[in-house]
């Protein structure tokens, strides 16, 4: 039967089908009541016909005073289990607010009050209208966190932050988890309780795991490193336990914490790195009052580069893609989640020199990043004319508009696959990166400044192989990667976006940056880490497939960043690329002749041997243009 009545009241506070106007009825009653023992106070707990004609005679009044008030004051905004301070600051100032209506009242002569009953009362309608708030709270509290609880939980930071979160976890029914303890670095704050909860040190966590059954852990520390956070993740992972993390945006307090910013941790997490150090001050010189063309706008890098200009303040920006759909659909992400209008979406193709013609002649932007391409490597290896077309004619007749409209930077995306490459992708991408360098050594002394920015793969763009894991483990699996050997560098969109933005800025002209991706990552142990994080067993509850490698792929990417292959600059994160420079009119003729053979869809073999022309460093691997290398080889021998 108790548990019966636990469940309902529960459930009733739960679903929140208590209104408004119940509350009222409760906060009226709780007046009349301290009216009463106000009037019983002040007459020494006598029953007298004076008090109680007075009583009569000012009740009306008093409550219809003290809802006007309590309506005006937003008392009944928030929600009874949620009262804090602020909720009990504004019952207070309601009720003094009443009440001084009430001595306004019996001031003027309108009716026989005592004022020494408003002084009294004062006090007690304080004290009961907050004390029940305070008791539904704990109730709530109570039953929410009773031990029977879905999950149990530790919390990491013990903090306000952290109390926040416990009372989250305990009171929402979609995260319904019992908070066994705190966990916190600080030695000082170990053996103590928190919120009713005891406090443990760091280092008790794999036993406390054990010894308390936790299956989840919440990460609320506001400072907690990216390293640190990284490492707990693994031991959880090792021991079977969720991570979840709070979202810490503008800094979080126990009054601001929602469940929205409770959320699980996943493969993004483990991967991240420390946040980078840009000079904002220096990209705002360049970038403030600017009219900049993004090209590829709509693209997972060319959005992100638009979302992080926009913090600069440009005075319009001119958004080029060739994608109908996502452009709208950015346009509206502008318009609505940043309240940015000061932009122009224009549906083209780079490969088009007539409307690129217009753009630069309606718009003339100041600034152009051209991070348009074709960049999946299979796609590119059977259709090679396609990625000579828009990787090297795009990029050719976006930098030739940009030095004849004077504009004062051109910034290309490239690829760390134009490194040594071994695809057509690659290959492409490091033909127009030749011309680009050419170019500008060609027109040394012209305004623009050219400048490429090499990185690698990037996490959750459009395509990439974690979204494809993600999809694959909702469906059940099984996971399939091209070899357990091959390995890759990862970088997150928004770090890739601002070294771009920060290789920009520091570009004299002509160099090839490139960028520090870190360690690298096996593809097969992200996949594992996936599953566990999905709250799965590899290969128990999701197989893994090796389907073998695609052709033009690579088993490990080149090292971009050694110090052998690259100059530094001041950004520890940012080097310039040491790559042989070709002579401008010699590339040029080359890449007409290879962009001619392109359009005219001459063989592949022949684009693709033109390729390697200009690349000779271009040695393909597991592909059909091996024969061309072959070919190459034995006319040396």
């Amino acid at each position: 039967m108790k548990q019966r009545v636990e469940y309902w009241v529960y459930s009733l506070i739960e679903e929140r089908i208590i209104p408004r106007w119940v509350i009222m009825l409760l906060d009226i009653g709780i007046l009349l009541i301290s009216l009463l023992v106000s009037y019983f106070l002040r007459f020494n707990l006598k029953v007298e016909a004076i008090w109680i004609e007075q009583f009569n005679q000012v009740v009306g009044y008093y409550l219809l005073g003290h809802i006007v008030t309590f309506l005006v004051m937003k008392t009944y905004a928030g929600m009874v289990r949620f009262t804090g301070l602020q909720d009990a600051l504004r019952i207070t100032a309601a009720v003094t607010i009443a009440h001084c209506f009430g001595w306004v009242y019996q001031s003027m002569n309108i009716g026989d009050v005592s004022v020494s009953v408003l002084f009294i009362n004062f006090f007690i309608a304080n004290f009961l209208l907050i004390s029940y708030r305070l008791s539904v709270k704990s109730s709530f509290s109570y039953l929410s966190s009773r031990p029977n609880a879905s999950r149990k939980a530790l919390v990491y930071g013990a903090s306000e932050t952290g109390i926040a979160a416990k009372r989250i976890l305990s009171s929402n029914k979609n995260l319904s988890a019992h908070v066994s303890g705190f966990i916190d670095d600080n030695h000082y704050k170990v053996g103590r309780k928190l919120d009713g909860v005891p406090v443990f040190h760091s280092s008790q966590l794999n036993e406390l795991i054990e010894a308390h059954h936790i299956d989840t852990l919440v990460l609320a520390l506001p400072k907690l490193s990216v390293e640190r956070k990284q490492q707990i993740m693994e031991d959880c992972l090792q021991l079977g336990v969720k991570t979840m993390g709070v979202q810490m945006v503008n800094g979080v307090g126990t009054g601001e914490l929602k469940a929205a910013d409770i959320r699980e941790l996943n493969i993004e997490d483990l991967l991240e790195r420390e946040a980078i150090e840009v000079k904002n001050d220096l990209l705002s010189l360049e970038l403030h009052g600017k009219v900049i063309l993004v090209t590829g706008a709509a693209g997972s890098i060319g959005s992100e580069l638009v979302r992080q200009i926009l913090k600069f303040n440009p005075s319009k920006l001119i958004l080029l893609d060739i994608a109908e759909s996502p452009l709208h659909e950015f346009s509206l992400e502008l318009k609505e989640k940043f309240a940015f209008h000061d932009f122009i979406c224009c549906i083209g193709d780079v490969r088009n020199a007539s409307r690129l013609q217009h753009l630069f002649t309606n718009y003339s932007p100041e600034i152009v990043f051209h991070a348009a391409a074709y960049k999946h490597v299979p796609l590119m290896e059977n259709n090679p004319s396609e990625a000579i077309l828009t990787n090297v004619k795009g990029t050719c007749l976006l930098a030739d508009e940009s030095l004849r409209h004077g504009v004062k930077r051109f910034i290309m995306v490239s690829t760390d696959k134009a490194v040594n490459p071994t695809n057509v992708m690659g290959a492409s991408k490091r033909i127009a990166e030749i011309y680009v360098q050419s170019l500008c050594q060609y027109h040394r002394h012209s305004r623009t400044r050219f400048i490429t920015t090499r990185f690698g793969n990037v996490l959750g763009s459009n395509g990439s192989v974690i979204p494809r894991f993600k999809q694959q483990i909702a469906s059940g699996g099984p996971i399939t990667i091209t070899h357990p050997e091959i390995t890759r560098y990862f970088m997150t969109i928004p770090e890739a976006s601002q070294l771009v933005m920060e290789a920009a800025i520091m570009g004299k002209g002509g160099e090839i940056f490139v960028f520090d991706m870190g360690r690298p990552v096996k593809i097969l142990d992200l996949a594992r880490k996936m599953i566990k994080l999905s709250g799965f067993q590899p290969d128990k509850d999701i197989e893994i497939c090796f389907t073998g490698l695609r052709p033009g792929e690579k088993l490990y990417e080149e090292l971009l960043c050694n110090a052998e292959n690259t100059l530094p600059t001041y950004h520890d994160k940012i080097m310039i690329a040491k790559t042989r420079q070709l002579d401008y009119e010699y590339s040029k003729r080359i890449i007409d002749e290879l962009i001619t053979v392109a359009a005219e869809m001459g063989s592949e073999l022949e684009v693709v041997s033109r390729m390697k022309l200009l690349v000779p460093e271009f040695i393909s691997n597991n592909s059909p243009f091996e024969l061309i290398d072959q070919r190459a080889k034995a006319k040396i021998n």
